[in-house]
């Protein structure tokens, strides 16, 4: 019996010649490093040099998570990756009431410049990739990184990373919203311009369809809403003044890998075909760099389960191994007791070891593309590629990605989709092992890391002070150019930049955008 993919397309049982018949290598292949890059999006891929291994850690206060991060490096880590708290995230200082018992639980509370300088003390900026998963406020976030480093003399053009500042997916898988759509796409407009000026090595922005994944979209669905997405922010920044050649080299994406390997290598290959044809034929892209679909890759969290978790450790391993497979940049491999709190040091460790036993003690990086060729995998491609550009088409039919999200097109696709997931779960058709199938009588004892619920009171403390020690008139006229810059059209992240230097907080800054811009409300179509 035939079965189907993650995207609903069957699954033949034996594929051969006669899958490709008709089939242009040259046009859909091409060359490793050439477009359309379906082989990758450099010449020697991983035979030269492993993909970044960064690890996704941060929690509690800053001086926690440094310890985390100095740790990681020690065990090898090559990049690094922030999780911020939900306060950060939303734009609120830890001392608002909305901050109350969420400070520093599901990432590091960040509130101004001070808490950055201690959460990369003794880490050298200009020899660390850091990646900041951030979106709302993500150009608060990068400037206070960007103080840091000139505080360690380090000169922004030598700063190397990536903000995620992908708002658009918020509105659609995530929440962690605060402007209308309108006013944020020109925030990341006016990031763009301004690493373009400032931070030309920074990536300035990591579409995402990681959190429309979790949400439960399928591999069609991820990168069909992560694609219109970035066609809304190259049209943006088209708008905005901005030469396509300007930008698109600094754009990347984020996706999931998922244990179903075989698709999410077919995945990966077909994003990135329909990305390079989208920015040379849509766009008139002509730098190479604004063709290539560049990613990064975290493994599948929402697969994590918290019955049997040392299990995770399979589902981490063939993960990690399907996006390598399929190409990616940089890779976080999923610590196995995620699904029951934040990782351990050890846990932690042992993801990290996950991703270099793959690239040493493996041999898929002696090859570029190692599937090339393949009948099941082409034609997989090939069909994720028909069936990503149908969702594609639909979007736009709703006005492009915006539109589409203020009519919840995408979100009403991605939620009929984790209802046929659930319901396949719950009747045992969807096989979960230690949880519809293979089940203990009795779970073994786990011991999860806690956070110290007094984190709260010292980051409260901490704010205090620094509102006490800092020049409150100097704050206040920084955020009143703030003000009257959001009003305007002039590029908000110098006031910005002033106000954090002043040592405005995350909260202060957000509040006086919030008065220009207003927030976002959801529609009833939600």
């Amino acid at each position: 019996m035939a079965r189907e993919s993650e995207s609903g397309l069957p699954i033949e049982p034996v594929y051969g010649p006669d899958a490709l018949d008709g089939w242009d290598p040259g046009a859909r292949l091409g060359e490793p490093g050439g477009y359309p890059y379906t082989r990758g999006v450099h010449p020697t891929m991983y035979t030269t040099r492993p993909w970044t291994m960064r690890q996704y850690a941060g929690f509690g206060t800053a001086a926690e998570s440094n310890a985390r991060y100095r740790q990681l490096i020690a065990h090898g880590t090559t990049g690094l990756s922030v999780a911020f708290d939900l306060p950060t995230q939303m734009g609120h200082d830890s001392d608002a009431p909305l901050a109350h018992g969420e400070v520093g639980k599901v990432g590091v509370a960040v509130d101004s410049v001070e808490d950055m300088r201690v959460l990369f003390d003794g880490i050298p900026l200009d020899r660390v990739s850091t990646s900041m998963t951030i979106n709302a406020p993500a150009a608060l976030l990068l400037l206070m990184y960007q103080l840091v480093g000139e505080e360690q003399g380090v000169p922004a053009d030598r700063l190397t990373g990536t903000i995620q500042n992908d708002v658009l997916k918020e509105y659609i898988a995530r929440g962690t919203y605060i402007f209308p759509p309108k006013p944020s796409l020109r925030l990341v407009a006016d990031l763009f311009r301004y690493c373009r000026a400032e931070i030309p090595r920074w990536n300035t922005i990591s579409i995402s369809g990681y959190h429309m994944a979790e949400a439960g979209a399928s591999p069609a669905q991820e990168i069909a809403f992560t694609l219109a997405d970035g066609i809304e922010y190259v049209r943006t920044a088209l708008a905005a003044g901005m030469d396509v050649d300007d930008f698109a080299p600094r754009l990347s994406f984020f996706f999931v890998s998922r244990t179903t390997l075989l698709e999410e290598v077919a995945k990966f290959r077909a994003a990135r075909r329909i990305w390079a044809r989208v920015m040379r034929e849509e766009f008139g892209a002509r730098n190479p760099r604004s063709q290539m679909l560049r990613f990064h890759t975290q493994t599948a969290g929402v697969q994590l389960t918290a019955q049997q978790p040392e299990v995770n450790l399979v589902r981490v391993a063939v993960q990690g191994l399907a996006a390598v497979l399929g190409g990616t940049q940089s890779l976080h491999t999923n610590s196995f007791d995620e699904a029951i709190a934040l990782p351990t040091e050890k846990s932690a460790r042992l993801a990290l070891r996950t991703q270099q036993v793959l690239a040493y003690e493996t041999d898929v990086t002696a090859t570029v593309d190692p599937f090339a060729g393949s009948y099941v995998v082409e034609s997989m491609t090939d069909e994720l590629e028909t069936a990503a550009l149908e969702l594609m088409a639909k979007v736009e039919e709703h006005g492009g990605a915006v539109g589409a999200i203020e009519s919840g097109f995408q979100k009403g696709e991605i939620e009929r989709n984790a209802y046929r997931i659930a319901r396949e779960t719950d009747s045992g058709e969807r096989v979960v092992v230690g949880v519809n199938r293979f089940r203990l009588e009795a779970e073994e004892r786990y011991e999860p890391l806690r956070v110290d619920p007094a984190i709260e009171a010292a980051q409260v403390e901490r704010l205090a002070a620094l509102r006490a020690g800092r020049d409150g008139r100097a704050v206040e006229a920084a955020l009143s150019a703030l003000r009257k810059a959001a009003e305007g059209t002039e590029d908000v992240l110098y006031p910005m930049r002033d106000a954090l230097r002043a040592r405005a907080t995350v909260g202060e800054v957000c509040g006086a955008l919030r008065e220009v811009w207003g927030t976002y409300v959801p529609s009833d179509a939600f």
